[in-house]
């Protein structure tokens, strides 16, 4: 008896296990289909701020608002802004150029802003073939020695650094300088590897220009966690942190202009060209003497995409400027404020409030910046209504197929029909964009602040509610 009402006992207790687990699992179902206005009511306002809105992109009709005129931390959204008035201000068919040239005896590189110049696939198949470029040029040319090389970075103004980026932070790839003549998207990567006896440091790609001081520390269990730490030297990096097999990382460098030139130098000399003289940054684009040997061109949708599917700080402020830069005359000395003034006025234009905005940088990293979800979905909707429509839609992280947005809505559902830009700073999360659904196309904004590592699960949940139409 007492086996058989043991028996008994664990059956029930199986049964109720089996209750317990099928209404944890319908629970999860239920909150899987729940609409939008569910999902957002659920939110503790107290901790997590909720702000979107739902347009249709045919004719701007409404389909769920809430909070949608309070602006708020847009954190990377504020690059949708950005690319939109890029399209506007410079045009889809835009290119930005870096020329070669020649004046007398010197080498002339005169830069525009260009913030993918050496990537892979554009001007080459590695970062460094456009130096391989000008060397077969200049030797085709018959030339084997130069005096000075000449590097002309003035299409941006000198002020490299935004003043309200995290001080702490700028050695990261994403707080990079931005300059008028960048290269390798103005980074260099150390990988720290474990060798007899302690351990290197080794710089991709190979050059002078920046300098290691290794503090590293050897262990022989756990993780390896290694950071690089600017000195007050430029570019003179200290390496500090424990090592265990390898870490490999990418940090910010000063002065880009510089590091295309020394890599350039060292090339040239490796190819058999003296370079006599020495590297001297200044304006020259001017000179009417300057003989143009080469040029390296990167279609503006190159940047967009860059700046929008994977999130690339240096592309959205590169655009800032180079909106300043083309609308100033000369073309010269590309500012952030300048930049920003004209976006403003892009927004104005499409009749956005003033108090719906405040834009402070255009890659999103400052706090400062402001948007309300009616202001995104509006720039999106006047997007939508004009020919650059497949261009900007393009440069969108596609779910479930590229960009920040790859891990996300893989079901053949939403598989690359629901389209957008993420954005994430501390305590912030925003995602906006398109749903491209058979009832047409869904133009949203999603804005949250003071959330938790569940806020992005409620945002893919909200944007596949939207996707349903589950209001």
């Amino acid at each position: 008896m007492i086996k058989a009402w043991s028996l008994m006992r664990t059956n029930g207790f199986h049964k109720k296990l089996v209750w317990i687990v099928g209404a944890i699992l319908f629970a999860a179902v239920c909150r899987a289909q729940s609409s939008v206005s569910q999902i957002v009511q659920a939110a503790n306002p107290q901790k997590e701020k909720i702000s979107l809105i739902v347009i249709r992109a045919d004719n701007g009709a409404a389909l769920f608002s809430r909070n949608a005129d309070n602006p708020m931390i847009p954190a990377s959204n504020m690059k949708l802004v950005v690319s939109a008035a890029a399209l506007h201000y410079l045009g889809s068919s835009y290119a930005f150029q870096t020329q070669a040239g020649l004046l007398r005896k010197n080498l002339v590189i005169i830069g525009g802003g260009d913030p993918l110049l050496g990537e892979p696939g554009l001007q080459g198949s590695s970062a460094g073939e456009i130096f391989e470029q000008i060397a077969k040029t200049l030797s085709q040319n018959g030339i084997s020695e130069v005096e000075d090389i000449i590097l002309d970075d003035t299409f941006f103004d000198s002020n490299r650094v935004h003043p309200q980026w995290p001080p702490d932070q700028l050695n990261r790839w994403y707080a990079c300088e931005v300059s008028g003549l960048n290269f390798n998207r103005n980074c260099v990567r150390l990988t720290a590897r474990r060798v007899s006896g302690g351990s290197v440091v080794e710089i991709d790609p190979p050059t002078n220009y920046v300098t290691i001081k290794n503090q590293i520390k050897l262990i022989s269990k756990g993780d390896s966690a290694v950071g690089a730490y600017r000195s007050q030297q430029p570019n003179a990096l200290v390496v500090k942190g424990t090592l265990n097999q390898s870490a490999g990382f990418d940090v910010a460098i000063e002065n880009p202009a510089g590091l295309f030139g020394a890599l350039l130098r060292e090339n040239l000399t490796s190819n058999g060209i003296q370079v006599k003289g020495k590297l001297i940054q200044k304006y020259i684009k001017s000179d009417p003497q300057i003989q143009i040997l080469c040029r390296f061109q990167t279609p503006l949708s190159e940047v967009l995409n860059r700046s929008n599917k994977d999130s690339l700080g240096l592309a959205a402020e590169a655009l800032v400027k180079t909106i300043s830069a083309e609308n100033t005359q000369g073309k010269i000395n590309g500012e952030w404020p300048h930049g920003l003034h004209l976006i403003e006025r892009y927004l104005q234009s499409l009749g956005i409030p003033k108090d719906q905005f405040v834009l402070k940088d255009g890659s999103g990293l400052c706090r400062e910046n402001r948007l309300s979800p009616r202001a995104i979905v509006m720039v999106l909707q006047d997007m939508a209504q004009k020919p650059c429509w497949p261009v900007f839609k393009e440069s969108l992280s596609k779910g479930g197929l590229d960009g920040t947005t790859m891990k996300y809505f893989k079901e053949d559902k939403y598989r690359g029909k629901i389209a957008g830009k993420t954005g994430y700073i501390n305590g912030v999360r925003s995602f906006s964009g398109v749903c491209q659904t058979p009832q047409g196309d869904f133009l949203f904004s999603i804005l949250t602040e003071g959330g938790s590592s569940q806020t992005r699960n409620k945002i893919n949940e909200i944007a596949k509610a939207i996707f349903d139409g589950r209001w």
